[in-house]
């Protein structure tokens, strides 16, 4: 799948807030919220540090944010670039929340073989696109794209 412009410009803003994170010894996984002008609404990155949160993806995060701060329509016209693919969990919030659209970088399966069993991130095989599709409103999603650069961003990580 070929990225418009604006799409890789916010897909590789989440790549430059996870490197932050990594730099800061966070997880590197970020999220951008952009509105259907291309506006960014808010950013995230993964919230698993302080008090060790194993909810704190960084989807999940934002997904709460916004939807007490928006309502699923407008959300529906919404994208949210990730660095890396939603897990289940994060499926779910962004489901529930009512995003309309994800781009990712890092695929859940190639993340999985790079982590192994980790216990900071017993990643699941469990493709977001599966969960969307289980649901009553479609949801679209783009990826892995750049995903060479989304893996770069986990080296020395796990």
């Amino acid at each position: 799948m070929q990225l418009n412009t604006q799409d890789e410009q916010h897909l590789r803003h989440s790549f430059k807030l996870a490197d932050e994170a990594k730099k800061q010894g966070i997880h590197p996984f970020s999220a951008v919220l952009v509105d259907a002008t291309g506006k960014v609404l808010m950013e995230q990155v993964n919230g698993y540090l302080p008090d060790l949160d194993m909810t704190g993806h960084a989807e999940r995060i934002i997904m709460t944010r916004a939807s007490k701060a928006y309502r699923p329509d407008f959300l529906n016209q919404c994208t949210l670039f990730v660095s890396a693919e939603p897990c289940a969990m994060c499926a779910g919030a962004i489901y529930w929340a009512g995003v309309g659209r994800v781009v990712y970088g890092l695929s859940e399966e190639r993340l999985k073989a790079m982590t192994g069993n980790h216990p900071e991130n017993p990643t699941l095989a469990l493709p977001c696109r599966a969960v969307f599709a289980s649901g009553q409103r479609s949801t679209e999603v783009i990826g892995p794209v750049l995903e060479a650069e989304a893996a770069a961003l986990h080296e020395g990580v796990w």
